[in-house]
């Protein structure tokens, strides 16, 4: 399994686990309730994951990138669901 694979696997364990849905885990990170997820955010959730921190802000722009299709800089819910919808299928 590549770096890229066990990260996506790590985030799927801690949403699969921890969270009874992907909207109880959007609802736990989105601190601010703006009902979106900032960059900082995301990095809390990559901790949770067990990603290390070299990584996180990393990976959190990569995610921002490739899901924000509203161009806010942030995740909404529904970019959420998608991301965490394409990990249940993948993993």
């Amino acid at each position: 399994m590549g770096a890229k694979e066990s990260l996506l696997k790590d985030i799927h364990t801690l949403i699969t686990t921890k969270f009874k849905s992907p909207e109880e885990a959007f609802l736990a990170f989105d601190k601010d309730k703006d009902g979106s997820l900032n960059k900082d955010e995301i990095k809390e959730l990559l901790k949770e994951a067990g990603i290390n921190s070299f990584l996180r802000g990393l990976v959190a722009g990569e995610m921002i990138k490739g899901y924000d299709k509203s161009g806010d800089e942030k995740m909404n819910k529904e970019e959420f669901k998608v991301a965490i919808a394409e990990l249940n299928r993948d993993y």
